[in-house]
């Protein structure tokens, strides 16, 4: 994992225009890589800003981004945030993505101090529902609209 950066439009496009990637984000999908460059560039405001911490996924001993990781939605106290991530279907079932969350949640709670992380997925999401269950996630509530939160609560 890395930093984002500007070079990478190309390979942000292509991860935000996938139909297959956005089919359980409630986002618009990139069309056009001046919408991918907007995207880096509100990524990098908000970094500046403290309000997230981003990285850019990539295969060992490559620097081609193949997908993204985030911390966000830091509560005010920062003892919760908000996961997010997502893979190029080329990638999905070889555990890059379980790497990837590992790091992060070690990154979150013990660098950090979390003391709980969220995630919302959508019901149907199966490979993100099993990401998360493996990390012993537990489902908190639902949000409506077959939008599930799970919470991963710091061992005290």
């Amino acid at each position: 994992m890395r930093q984002l950066l500007h070079s990478d439009d190309k390979e942000i496009f292509a991860l935000r225009s996938d139909a297959i990637v956005n089919k359980y984000l409630d986002r618009k999908p990139c069309k056009s890589i001046d919408d991918a460059r907007d995207f880096i560039g509100v990524i990098g405001n908000s970094i500046e800003k403290k309000e997230s911490i981003y990285w850019a996924i990539t295969l060992t001993g490559a620097d081609k981004l193949i997908g993204t990781i985030c911390l966000y939605g830091f509560s005010g106290d920062c003892s919760t945030a908000e996961i997010g991530f997502e893979l190029l279907p080329h990638y999905h079932g070889n555990g890059i993505m379980q790497e990837a969350v590992a790091t992060v949640i070690e990154f979150g709670l013990a660098s950090i101090g979390l003391k709980s992380i969220e995630a919302y997925t959508h019901c149907e999401n199966l490979g993100s529902l099993r990401i998360l269950e493996k990390f012993n996630f537990k489902q908190n509530r639902n949000d409506g609209d077959n939008l599930l939160v799970y919470k991963l609560r710091a061992i005290s």
